[in-house]
């Protein structure tokens, strides 16, 4: 699976280092130089990476832009520990000893920011579901089979899924679809959960990095979900059918010979058709939660103070150098789009399903390749997790932004989540080199309604001990007031 992490292109060593995540496919492995990302197929993965190539599927999923494009590395320029030239010396580029030669170099389509299927909505979960059914007929439709159906192998460019591992393609044979489960687990399944059960059940994929188990999600599913065609075939019966020949090895192998002999082309398209017509079936709740109305009415900013803070963010979008920009709290992405609207790579955090999943269909309908809108508790951001920790990034970890926004945040950090200020200062700078925050006092009204039903112990909140931490972890500040209301915005840099 292609893992990217081109946020951190600090580093100036032309040493080439393996991507944490990318150590469980002896068929190739990712690794970084100089903050370019490049994926080495090793001579075990030769077979079906040329077959993939010469079958003509890569130049149809690559021109739909279904698939990352890439370029091959002729010459093989990566150094690797200890290798000075893995075309020369035949040493594994980046890999441990012992790992399989290298076949061949490419260096994809890089992408802007990864994110994992545990921040996104609804709506960018069902096409990335769509997606990975696309590719998976397209492939058949050239003699080829997807046999790694996992949501990792998908990113998001924008608005926009693309699938990004060039190693997932084997020849077809007559045989159940290999990655039919996988498919399920990771797709299916959380889809199913997020319509049917509640909408941010997908946030417990961080506990289940292989998907929902479909027993699991069978005992979930109330019974009139169950009653659903294609969720009964493709999960209820699914999950029977897992249990029951799970420890019975002979009968397992019986069933699947029988079903090898008649699995034949025609077949495998019609379960693909079948996933799709369930997927595509499955629809948001219809229900309305505290934010999605926010930037309309609950918002406490007169038009004026709206405009004016629209103003201050365009001045400091245009004043500097600014290619990535982090919105955080950004509700449905109105401040936001000043970024990507001037083709700044804008990723937009808030902790509200709808809210995201809103942002998201008008990016997509705008078609609108610089904003990706992501689920995020910012009171609890997304933890490295994985194999020792390191195998799927911290929200942090894909940092540094440019410029990071902040805007009617800080009371909910402070008060709601109970975050010290100089916790908060240390979070902000760890996400971005500069900061757009609004400071919302005591006396304003979303604070009052935020205290109502509780002591208030929050004696540090004031602007004065607010501009005192601050200010000690960048060292310029500009301020201003926002007239309309009793709030402040400040940019700070470094």
């Amino acid at each position: 699976m292609l893992v990217l992490d081109p946020f951190d292109s600090s580093s100036t060593s032309t040493e080439s280092l393996r991507v944490n995540s990318s150590f469980r496919d002896d068929a190739g492995y990712v690794v970084k130089e100089n903050g370019v990302i490049y994926r080495v197929i090793t001579d075990k993965g030769r077979d079906d990476f040329e077959a993939f190539m010469s079958s003509g599927l890569y130049d149809v999923l690559a021109s739909r832009g279904l698939l990352v494009s890439h370029e091959e590395i002729v010459g093989a320029p990566l150094h690797g520990k200890g290798a000075a030239s893995s075309a020369r010396t035949g040493d594994p580029v980046g890999a441990p000893l012992g790992a399989p030669s290298p076949h061949k170099i490419l260096k994809p389509v890089q992408i802007p920011f990864i994110s994992y299927p545990y921040e996104w909505s609804f709506s960018q979960f069902k096409d990335a579901a769509l997606l990975t059914l696309d590719v998976h007929r397209e492939a058949l439709k050239k003699n080829m089979s997807l046999k790694d159906a996992s949501f990792f192998n998908v990113q998001f460019i924008g608005s926009k899924p693309i699938f990004i591992d060039t190693l997932s393609f084997e020849k077809r044979e007559d045989k159940p679809w290999v990655a039919y489960r996988q498919f399920c687990q990771h797709f299916l399944a959380p889809l199913a959960l997020m319509s049917q059960v509640d909408l941010g059940l997908n946030r417990h994929l961080q506990a289940h990095i292989d998907g929902f188990p479909l027993p699991l999600v069978s005992k979930l599913l109330p019974f009139k979900s169950k009653m659903r065609a294609g969720l009964m075939m493709h999960l209820v019966m699914h999950a029977k059918s897992q249990q029951k020949f799970e420890n019975k090895k002979e009968i397992k192998q019986a069933t699947s010979q029988k079903m090898n002999l008649a699995f034949n082309l025609t077949r495998q398209l019609a379960l693909i058709d079948s996933l799709e017509s369930t997927v595509r079936g499955l629809k948001i709740p219809s229900v309305k939660t505290e934010w999605i109305d926010y930037a309309d009415s609950n918002n406490n900013y007169e038009l004026e103070s709206k405009n004016f803070k629209k103003e201050f963010i365009e001045k400091v979008l245009d004043a500097g150098v600014v290619k990535t920009l982090w919105d955080l709290g950004g509700n449905t992405g109105f401040f936001s789009r000043l970024g990507s609207n001037r083709k700044i790579y804008s990723v937009c955090f808030d902790g509200d399903q709808l809210c995201v999943d809103a942002n998201y269909q008008q990016a997509k309908k705008e078609g609108d390749a610089f904003m990706l809108p992501l689920v995020t508790d910012l009171a609890n951001p997304t933890p490295a997790i994985g194999w020792n920790n390191t195998e799927r990034m911290s929200l942090t970890q894909r940092g540094r932004a440019d410029l990071v926004m902040a805007l009617a945040l800080i009371h909910h950090l402070r008060i709601t989540a109970n975050v010290p200020l100089a916790k908060i200062a240390e979070f902000l700078a760890a996400c971005g080199r500069k900061l757009i925050i609004e400071f919302v006092p005591k006396t304003d009204s979303m604070v009052a309604r935020l205290l109502t039903h509780r002591e208030d112990v929050f004696h540090d909140y004031t602007v004065q001990h607010f501009e005192q931490v601050f200010g000690a972890v960048w060292s310029k500040m500009h301020k201003e007031k926002i007239p309309g209301s009793e709030r402040t915005l400040y940019f700070f840099e470094s």
